[in-house]
């Protein structure tokens, strides 16, 4: 298993979540090596589709990135965390992140503080360890006692799905793992992976034991010019309506552009996210809106390029990299190419959990 690659099951908007049965068959007999698993609250709620993905594969590392802790009670988030773990043999990594504002916003949920994700990993590490904690109070929540199991003795890795420089820093603390966003530049992935390094080291910890994950765009060119357009324009594009200016700051964008794109009369119009409820003319007319430079940052074109890109990302220094927005059927011609070059020897190290600290091993 190439341990250094992974895939995001259900990528987009799928017809159903049976389709990851398929994908992830195919994904072990192509050697990738790592499952990510994304949440939407609609047919992707993470804790089911996991246990989904544990029971059909074998080898395969699998993460939630991410699931949010304050959707569900510590116990509850802890329990699946531990079913995970033994189901597969320990293969799962618990990955968290912020979530969307502007829909916590609409749900009713409060906003996600750093000091409360810290609190909340602190209090999973002590209870996979088996301990009991009475009268938690904290910034994650007040509980008069949790408790999982007393004869646990776990290490269950954790991921942490990281944007802006705080939380980056925040995995490097405390995190096993941490996953960058798609379209990031490569001033912007360096700044990221030395921000968490350096984070750990500060914190006494082995910086090669955080693992940092490239969430990288791959769509290769053998694949339909509108399905191209679907994962390139179309995600990107539901990134600036969801959370532009971050991305537009963290990347050193033109803010005029965003304006401009939020301004245009279909994007303000439109209803949902533009890669799941987009028509290809639509995406066409807001392929205008968004820079060449702004999609840059992707695997795209022949497999031959593809791979180029892909080892790009970690020669920039990241540990691993996620082939974001297409299905292992889809990545099957680049994954190939990628085998045929590989160096064993470069990534020997590396066990088959996502966020499994490799001195640990």
């Amino acid at each position: 298993m190439m341990n250094e690659l992974a895939f995001y099951t259900l990528p987009g908007a799928p017809n159903s979540p049976r389709d990851l049965i398929d994908e992830v068959a195919h994904a072990e007999r192509l050697g990738i090596g790592n499952c990510f698993i994304s949440e939407r609250f609609n047919i992707k709620e993470a804790a089911t589709l996991s246990g989904a993905v544990g029971a059909v594969s074998e080898k395969i590392g699998i993460a939630t990135a991410a699931t949010n802790h304050n959707t569900r009670h510590p116990i509850v988030t802890g329990a699946y965390a531990s079913t995970m773990h033994f189901l597969t043999g320990g293969r799962f990594s618990l990955g968290l992140g912020r979530g969307i504002d502007m829909m916590f916003d609409a749900f009713g949920l409060p906003r996600i503080k750093t000091a409360e994700i810290e609190d909340f990993v602190g209090i999973m590490r002590r209870l996979h360890r088996g301990e009991t904690i009475f009268g938690h109070k904290g910034p994650a929540g007040s509980w008069p006692v949790l408790r999982l199991d007393s004869g646990f003795d776990e290490y269950i890795p954790l991921t942490f799905t990281a944007f802006g420089p705080n939380s980056l820093a925040l995995g490097g603390r405390v995190f096993d793992a941490v996953v960058l966003h798609t379209f990031f530049t490569d001033e912007t992935t360096v700044r990221a992976v030395e921000t968490v390094k350096r984070a750990a080291a500060e914190a006494g910890r082995n910086p090669d034991d955080v693992r940092v994950w490239s969430c990288f765009a791959t769509i290769g060119d053998h694949l339909a010019p509108e399905v191209r357009l679907k994962k390139t324009v179309g995600r990107m594009a539901t990134y600036l309506q969801a959370y532009g200016d971050l991305m537009v700051r963290t990347n050193g964008w033109d803010p005029d552009v965003l304006k401009k794109f939020r301004e245009n009369e279909l994007v303000s119009n439109f209803q949902g996210a533009l890669d799941q409820n987009g028509n290809n003319e639509q995406l066409e007319q807001v392929a205008g809106l968004i820079p060449e430079d702004w999609l840059a940052a992707a695997a795209t074109g022949t497999p031959d390029q593809c791979v180029a890109a892909i080892n790009h990302q970690l020669d920039l220094g990241c540990d691993g990299v996620i082939l974001h927005g297409a299905s292992p059927v889809e990545l099957e011609p680049i994954v190939v190419c990628y085998e045929k070059q590989r160096d064993d020897s470069r990534f020997a190290h590396l066990p088959n959990n996502p966020a499994m600290p490799p001195s640990m091993v």
